[in-house]
């Protein structure tokens, strides 16, 4: 175990407290997601930059660093799909069934809001987004895995790793999100700038949310395309 690889494991590690603090009702467990989640993507993008540049490169850091990202993502849409789904959403109303409380209180419910010319637009996270996303994370891993037995290596293309910026960005407007309209409940709207704060966290998580979104239908046609030869060829 070399220190890339520690910093995998604590990413690991550390998802199940980003799934368990945005969901407590409390300003500063949600400050605490949020400033976890800096920490958890500093150290995803140092554990790769440490293991090239100083030759730390195993097996096992092969192993560990995918699935460490794969488990981030999914544990991070737990929260923000409980807090940020639509009302009446069908799927978190099968969830509920099995909950306690049955229902989602109404004060729990975060949707991005984006205050203009008067008006506040609200922008939720539909179910059908988060099986986009996660379900192209599963359709790439068995992609590859596939291609690498027939000896082809897919390498990330540019919108990918676009794609991955932005869906940071969208994950932790997110989380800080979370923390704004928790404040936002408790009245504080008076101080100086709140306004431009929470109207500007609330924009640039719509914004990278539909622009991730937008990416990841691309990239993944992008793969298909480009690599359907592989796929098509008899074995």
């Amino acid at each position: 175990m070399n220190l890339p690889n520690w910093l995998t494991v604590g990413r690991i590690a550390f998802t199940p407290l980003l799934i368990w603090l945005p969901l407590q009702e409390d300003a500063g467990y949600r400050l605490a997601a949020f400033v976890l989640f800096l920490a958890v993507a500093v150290t995803d993008y140092y554990d790769g930059m440490l293991a090239r540049t100083r030759n730390l490169v195993t097996d096992l850091g092969k192993m560990l660093d995918p699935l460490a990202d794969k488990l981030l993502l999914a544990g991070t849409f737990i929260p923000m799909f409980w807090l940020q789904s639509p009302a009446g959403d069908a799927v978190l109303g099968w969830f509920q069934g099995y909950m306690d409380p049955p229902i989602r209180d109404v004060l729990s419910h975060y949707p991005f809001v984006i205050s203009f010319a008067g008006a506040d637009w609200r922008v939720p996270l539909p179910w059908w987004v988060v099986m986009i996303v996660l379900g192209r994370e599963v359709a790439m891993t068995l992609m590859r895995q596939f291609a690498a037995r027939r000896g082809t290596v897919i390498a990330a293309i540019y919108a990918a790793k676009l794609k991955a910026v932005f869906q940071f960005i969208w994950i932790g407007a997110a989380y800080f999100w979370f923390f704004v309209a928790t404040v936002d409940r408790i009245d504080v709207r008076d101080r100086v700038g709140w306004d431009w704060i929470a109207n500007g966290v609330g924009a640039i998580g719509a914004f990278c949310m539909i622009l991730s979104v937008g990416l990841t239908l691309y990239s993944m046609g992008v793969y298909l395309v480009r690599f359907r030869k592989i796929f098509t060829r008899a074995g």
